[in-house]
């Protein structure tokens, strides 16, 4: 069983920047590619982010150029951050990791993006 804890939401207003933080239970070089998503009301669960053991990375569209998602090994910890926060970013942000072929997620983290 693998745990994965997020943290680093809160309320932001429009331009402002936030870090979210995913803390694995287990030495994250033993996950599969780490993965942000997020869901915001009313909207299904997106991909917004991800990075491999090797550490490449991949970005939804609409966060291209404003969100960085990184991994630190030493600390099994993966973060977002995100910069230039827009009010459609408002969600639930959530981390997710698989091992083998099972899926962990998190219990999620809110972001608001409001004036």
């Amino acid at each position: 069983q693998v745990q994965l804890v997020e943290s680093g939401g809160g309320l932001v207003q429009p331009g402002g920047s936030l870090r979210l933080s995913c803390v694995a239970s287990v030495s994250i070089f033993r996950l599969n590619a780490m993965h942000w998503y997020r869901q915001a009301p009313g909207k299904e669960r997106e991909l917004v982010a991800l990075i491999t053991v090797g550490g490449s990375t991949n970005y939804a569209d609409s966060v291209k150029g404003r969100f960085t998602i990184s991994r630190d090994n030493a600390k099994n910890t993966v973060y977002l951050q995100m910069n230039s926060l827009k009010l459609e970013d408002t969600a639930v942000y959530y981390c997710n990791a698989g091992q083998g072929p099972y899926t962990y997620w998190g219990q999620g983290t809110q972001v608001t993006v409001s004036s």
